[in-house]
């Protein structure tokens, strides 16, 4: 039988309604622990020796479901559902490093990852170099006799550089490398590293997979013998562990995901459009831009170029945040991927962490500002971000007069 297509398996997939009473949608088992039939049957749980729930922390229905249909989407033998993205990125780098060991990192990394990093080098002594992975002479110069892994996030947060998965995966495959992708920014919607030859891809399911801004959630996919170690270890004994309730509303999220990414991907554009036509914006990185470095890319490897723009406004960061605080429609937030539009500034927000010299050095300025485009008529977030840029762009010219 002709294997259906995404829209339908995350709608259908991974669901037994028959076995659930004929409920249309997923039950919650709302529930912190599970009964024996009796202690023999209590014992071969315990042991493994018997399939079933023991306790939520260890596995949940709900949650199963969700698991099998993320790594269904992302073509992953398994995946393990996280309470967090960071807490995803984190077991994933804790399953694959020990103290010695060695990292490379694309440039550009969320915040919280590059914390956590430092975390690991200064307490466990594990080490990482950031490098731009532009090729696969620097990536294999960055290699070193304790490097085990290879972590990439394509597009990068918030410059929207990407890096060239196929390039990463034969050279990582080459050196005998795990390859690790944070696919938060395309879902598998537009983006399937592990069809590609990756070995795991985390995700903050808080945005896309989500996408209404009511959860905090993470996933991590790989190889079946992987992951089982993983849920079994830094998952159970560190317990980043989702519960039911979160697990039910990324279900409901990901029936919607393709019609979502479409709209997000479709505003994006409409937005990059308009926003490139006017004097007050200094630059603007968009992977769907013709003129965006790696466009040619964005096009082999994206199956759309996504929904966020980040643009910096003339003026520094005083106009930056001014722009922000004429917005209506336009949230001012950090995440993405939700049915709003979100905007903030990672210099101040979400990349504050990281020290001065390496966040210009990623290409993150004062005046950067990150837009995720959300589900609104794009008519009505142009217009408000058109009100706000026409604000601040008079309000510069006068101050500018007055000097």
């Amino acid at each position: 039988m002709k294997q259906k297509g995404l829209h339908t398996r995350l709608i259908h997939g991974a669901f037994d309604r028959k076995s659930q009473h004929g409920s249309l949608s997923h039950p919650i088992y709302q529930t912190s622990t599970y009964v024996f039939d009796n202690a023999a049957q209590g014992e071969a749980r315990f042991a493994g020796e018997e399939g079933g729930y023991i306790y939520s922390r260890l596995g949940n229905p709900t949650v199963t479901e969700l698991e099998a249909k993320l790594a269904d989407a992302e073509g992953a033998e398994e995946a393990v559902a996280f309470a967090s993205g960071m807490g995803a990125v984190s077991a994933v780098l804790m399953h694959l490093l020990n103290s010695g060991d060695h990292v490379i990192v694309s440039e550009g990394i969320y915040g919280c990852t590059y914390g956590f990093l430092e975390m690991m080098e200064t307490k466990y002594g594990i080490e990482y170099d950031l490098i731009q992975m532009n090729h696969v002479e620097e990536l294999s110069r960055a290699v070193k006799p304790n490097t085990k892994a290879v972590y990439v996030e394509t597009p990068i947060n918030p410059t929207m550089k990407l890096v060239d998965l196929e390039m990463v995966i034969d050279t990582a495959q080459g050196a005998g490398l795990w390859t690790v992708v944070d696919n938060t920014f395309c879902s598998p919607y537009l983006q399937r590293p592990i069809e590609m030859g990756a070995d795991f891809v985390v995700h903050s399911a808080t945005k896309y997979i989500s996408g209404h801004g009511d959860v905090i959630a993470g996933a991590a996919c790989g190889p079946a013998e992987e992951m089982q170690v993983i849920r079994m270890t830094t998952q159970k004994d560190i317990g980043a562990v989702l519960g039911p309730m979160d697990a039910w509303l990324l279900l409901r999220g990901l029936k919607t995901l393709p019609l979502r990414m479409d709209r997000h991907c479709s505003n994006a554009a409409y937005i990059f459009e308009r926003l490139s036509r006017e004097d007050g914006i200094e630059r603007i990185v968009y992977p769907g831009d013709p003129d965006f470095p790696q466009y040619e890319l964005a096009q082999r490897q994206m199956a759309q170029p996504g929904g966020l723009i980040s643009f910096e406004i003339k003026g520094g960061k005083a106009a930056a945040q001014a722009f922000m605080d004429q917005l209506n429609v336009v949230q001012t937030a950090v995440s993405l991927g939700d049915a709003e539009s979100l905007i903030q500034h990672p210099a101040s927000m979400t990349h504050s962490v990281v020290p001065l010299e390496k966040r210009l050095e990623m290409g993150i300025t004062d005046s950067m500002l990150r837009l995720s485009a959300g589900l609104e008529n794009p008519e009505d977030i142009w217009g408000d971000l058109k009100q706000a840029l026409d604000q601040v762009t008079d309000q510069t010219a006068g101050e500018l007069q007055h000097k």
